[in-house]
C-alpha cells in the first residue's frame, strides 16, 4: 500500500487526511469542527454530520489522489450503543456531560479497583464504565434494546464495513472496562452482565473488511476498499515510536488533552488521584501514562493564537518568575483539586508575556506528570505544542532531558493511524530541540515545583464532582 486515508476524530476538531507511506507524511487534509448537540436526552456527538463530512472528504480526496485503504483514529471516553438493527440505541454521550456524576456514589460501589484496571476514577463521563452505568440506570427501557457496544474508532469502521468490533487501545484507556494485566474485560463487566454486549475485541491493525456498497456509494469509492479496525488517538501518536525507537523514552501527545506515555519507565506506584493511569498500546502492552487538559487550557487562556513570543521576552518572564499555578481547568491532571493562581498581575501582562507564562505553565504540568509515571530518556512532543518554543524550552529545563520535536500536524495522530496499514514502513521523524536553557529557566522550574508541592498532598474528595 502506498497511500492511506485517515479518519481522525478529535474532541474539538475532526479531519480526514491522506498519508503517503513512502514519504511518511500527510499530503492532503480536510477539517471541520466537532460539535456537541445539546438537544435530546443529553449532550451528544452529531455522528450524522460527521458521517457526511467523512464521506464527502473521502470522495474529494480520492478524486485528487486515489488511496489504497482507510484507517481510523478517535478520542477516547466514548462508547457507542447499537440496537439489533445496527442503529444507535442511545445517543453518543459527550464525556464532558456531568450526568454520570449524579450516580457517582452508586457507581463507586460497582466499579473495579485501580489495582485491577489501572483506570483512575474520573469525573463526568471520562470513565466509559460510568457512562454505560448511568445510561443503563437512567434509561432502562432504551438500554434494554442495546445489542452491541462498540468503542468509538470502531464505530466509524463499522459505519464503513458493517463489521462490529472493539479494540485494545480504546478499551484500555481509563474505561474501568479492561484489565491490562490479564488482557481481558474487568470484573465489573461480568458482574453487570455486559460482556455479551461488547463486540469482539480486535487488534488496531486488523483489516475489518471492505467498504459496503452503501458506504462506497456515499463516499464515491470502490466497493471493498480495505478498512482497518482503528486506534485510540494518543496511542496513535505513540505507535511510530514504539515501532522504531529503543526504550526508555516518553511521548507527549498534545491536543485538547495532553497525554504522556512512558516506555521503559522506572517502576513507580501510580497515583490514581493525580490522573495517572495505565494505557494499552497497539501491541497490547500496558503503558504508564498521565494526562491533563492542556489544549483546553491553552485555548481558554490565549484568546489570540497569532501572538508570538521572542526569546528575549521568554527570558524576561523566566527571570521575573511570573507564573500560573494549577489548574486550568480544574478536576483533572496532576493537581486536580487546586484552583488556578497567578503569581503576577495577570491584567498587566502583554499578549506575548501572557503566552510565555501559559506556555511555561503547560511545560511544568507536563514535567510533573512525566515524573509521576517514572518517565526516563528522551521526551518526544507530538502535535500542536511541538511548535511552541516557550513550552519546549521550559520542558527541557524542567526535565533535564533531551526534548525532541515530532509531528507538528494539527493532532499528531494521523501518521500513527497510517502505520496500521504497514508498520514495517513506520518512521518517527524527530529533531532535537536545540533551544538554549539558561539558569533562569532552571530556577523558574525549581520555584514552580516548590510552590505546587503542597498541592500534591491535598486529599481527594470522596467522590468526583
Amino acid at each position: 500500500m502506498k497511500t492511506i486515508a485517515v479518519i481522525d476524530i478529535g474532541k474539538t476538531n475532526a479531519k480526514v487526511a491522506l498519508v503517503d507511506l513512502d514519504r511518511f507524511e500527510e499530503t492532503a487534509v480536510r477539517k471541520t469542527a466537532n460539535s456537541v448537540v445539546s438537544e435530546g436526552l443529553y449532550p451528544h456527538f452529531d455522528v450524522e454530520r460527521l458521517y457526511r463530512f467523512i464521506t464527502q472528504s473521502l470522495a474529494a480526496l480520492y478524486e485528487e489522489t486515489p488511496f489504497d485503504a482507510i484507517s481510523v483514529t478517535t478520542h477516547g471516553a466514548t462508547a457507542v450503543l447499537l440496537d439489533k438493527n445496527g442503529d444507535l440505541a442511545l445517543p453518543l454521550l459527550d464525556y464532558e456531560f456531568t450526568g454520570p456524576d449524579t450516580l457517582a456514589e452508586a457507581y463507586e460501589k460497582v466499579r473495579p479497583p485501580f489495582a485491577e484496571t489501572g483506570a483512575a476514577r474520573l469525573p463526568m463521563g471520562l470513565n466509559i464504565g460510568a457512562q454505560i452505568y448511568w445510561q443503563e440506570q437512567t434509561y432502562p427501557d432504551l438500554f434494554a434494546k442495546v445489542a452491541s457496544i462498540l468503542t468509538y474508532a470502531q464505530y466509524w469502521s463499522y459505519r464503513l464495513t458493517g463489521v462490529r468490533s472493539t479494540e485494545l487501545t480504546s478499551l484500555g484507556c481509563h474505561t474501568d472496562l479492561w484489565n491490562p494485566y490479564t488482557a481481558d474485560f474487568s470484573t465489573m463487566v461480568d458482574a453487570r452482565g455486559w460482556r455479551p454486549l461488547f463486540a469482539p475485541v480486535r487488534r488496531a491493525s486488523d483489516i475489518l473488511g471492505g467498504l459496503t456498497p452503501q458506504a462506497a456509494q456515499d463516499a464515491s469509492l470502490p466497493v471493498g476498499l480495505p478498512v482497518y479496525c482503528g486506534i485510540h488517538d494518543s496511542n496513535s501518536s505513540l505507535l511510530p515510536h514504539v515501532l522504531t525507537r529503543a526504550a526508555p523514552f516518553s511521548v507527549v501527545s498534545t491536543g485538547t488533552w495532553v497525554v504522556m506515555m512512558a516506555m521503559g519507565a522506572r517502576k513507580v506506584a501510580l497515583d490514581e488521584a493525580r490522573d495517572t493511569l495505565i494505557n494499552v498500546n497497539a501491541l497490547g502492552d500496558p503503558v504508564p501514562s498521565a494526562r491533563f487538559m492542556g489544549g483546553r487550557a491553552f485555548s481558554t487562556l490565549i484568546p489570540d493564537a497569532t501572538v508570538e513570543v521572542s526569546e528575549e521576552m521568554e527570558a524576561q518572564v523566566a527571570a521575573a518568575q511570573w507564573m500560573l499555578l494549577p489548574s486550568v481547568p480544574e478536576g483533572s491532571g496532576p493537581f486536580p483539586h487546586a484552583s488556578a493562581r497567578w503569581t503576577c498581575d495577570e491584567g498587566s501582562l502583554t499578549g506575548p508575556q501572557r503566552l510565555a507564562v501559559v506556555s511555561f505553565h503547560l511545560a511544568m504540568m507536563t514535567a510533573s506528570s512525566l515524573d509521576l509515571i517514572g518517565a526516563e530518556g528522551e521526551v518526544v512532543v507530538e502535535g500542536p505544542f511541538a511548535v511552541n518554543s516557550s513550552y519546549l524550552r521550559m520542558l527541557k529545563a524542567a526535565t533535564g532531558r533531551p526534548v525532541l520535536i515530532g509531528s507538528q500536524s494539527a493532532t499528531g495522530t494521523s501518521l500513527g493511524a497510517a502505520c496500521l496499514g504497514d508498520g514495517s514502513r513506520a518512521q518517527a521523524h524527530t529533531v532535537e530541540f536545540e533551544g538554549e536553557v539558561s539558569q533562569a529557566y532552571a530556577a523558574y522550574a525549581a520555584r514552580w515545583a516548590q510552590l505546587v508541592q503542597a498541592l500534591s498532598s491535598k486529599p481527594a474528595p470522596s467522590a468526583p464532582h
